[in-house]
């Protein structure tokens, strides 16, 4: 494990919508309740966007506080990247309208990465590969999603699940002794229609000169539970168990866990298989369901300021989703 790393998370910020929408107001819409809800999932409620709480709206706000955090202006900011599977449009990148919002340089590329829940990984690695090039210096790394938009809310197999939000971070030079240790990226394309949105892209578009939009597959999320939850299990153990035996460290030296929230199960299991205590876990999924790619970001700038991550910490960060995609990184603070 390099001692001096090169490149650090220098602040943190988050945004969630104020609506909120518990188990019991989505019993009234579908047939759930809370009990069925919260027993398979560990959620009890989520935000819900408006309709001006946009994706370039949360992660702009999102970036604000990071910014703010790390004590960097938006000008000294020369990367963007949002990880989203739900942009403002096809296009342009939701980055170039958080760019506008925050006042970042035109001289800053900005572009969006979609690998759904694992997402802010792929962007946190992908960002911090392109400062070690030496061409840019602070990089703003976004998570931010607006699910309520791609929800079918008669399904109350996904519709109980989502929620929307926005996490960001601040990328930059190490100070002192805390940095990024490592990160590990997979992906797994043969699974990729066991967790997708069929309806919207090229092969499949909503509408078309021939196709009613009654008769196109939806813009909704589709998911097959059963296969999705082992699969998540086993891949994100795996990617835990990779990154840590990659620097040499035991499970036991990792001060905190922020995994993605997607089910507590998940998580606990992850924490057996670990034979980490499930404290070490840091978990908001109750108050928020699954953001996806807002999910670690959120989580990481909630437990900083919980203060269960402190200075000299060393965090691992583990994520699963669609694509199928899942990754890990190590962060000391």
């Amino acid at each position: 494990m390099a001692n001096n790393p090169a490149h650090a998370i220098l602040g943190t910020g988050s945004y969630a919508p104020e609506r909120v929408v518990t188990n019991n107001d989505l019993s009234k819409q579908v047939d759930t309740s809370d009990e069925w809800i919260f027993t398979r999932t560990g959620i009890r409620e989520r935000r819900i966007a408006g309709p001006a709480e946009t994706t370039s709206f949360m992660a702009a706000e999102a970036s604000r506080r990071a910014l703010a955090d790390a004590g960097v202006t938006p000008a000294q900011i020369d990367l963007v990247i949002v990880a989203t599977m739900t942009p403002d449009m096809p296009m342009p990148a939701t980055a170039c309208l958080v760019q506008h919002l925050l006042g970042v340089p035109a001289t800053a590329p900005c572009f969006d990465l979609n690998a759904a829940c694992s997402g802010f990984l792929y962007a946190l690695d992908t960002a911090w590969a392109m400062l070690a090039s030496g061409r840019y210096k602070h990089a703003l790394v976004i998570g931010a999603e607006k699910l309520s938009s791609v929800l079918d809310w008669t399904d109350r197999t996904t519709c109980v699940l989502f929620g929307d939000g926005a996490g960001a971070v601040v990328l930059g030079p190490a100070r002192g002794t805390a940095g990024i240790l490592g990160s590990k990226l997979y992906a797994e394309g043969a699974h990729a229609d066991m967790l997708c949105i069929a309806g919207g892209g090229s092969r499949h578009p909503a509408v078309t000169a021939t196709t009613a939009e009654a008769d196109a597959p939806k813009r909704a999320i589709t998911m097959r539970g059963r296969e999705i939850f082992k699969l998540a299990v086993r891949q994100m153990e795996d990617a835990a168990r990779e990154i840590l035996d990659l620097h040499g460290l035991p499970a036991g030296a990792v001060d905190c866990v922020v995994p993605h929230q997607a089910n507590l199960r998940i998580i606990d299991a992850i924490a057996q298989y670990l034979e980490l205590p499930t404290d070490r876990f840091f978990v908001n999924l109750e108050r928020y369901g699954n953001t996806s790619a807002a999910s670690i970001p959120l989580a990481l700038d909630e437990a900083r300021r919980a203060g269960r991550i402190q200075p000299g910490h060393t965090t691992l960060l583990v994520a699963f989703g669609a694509g199928l995609t899942y990754g890990s990184a190590l962060v000391r603070w």
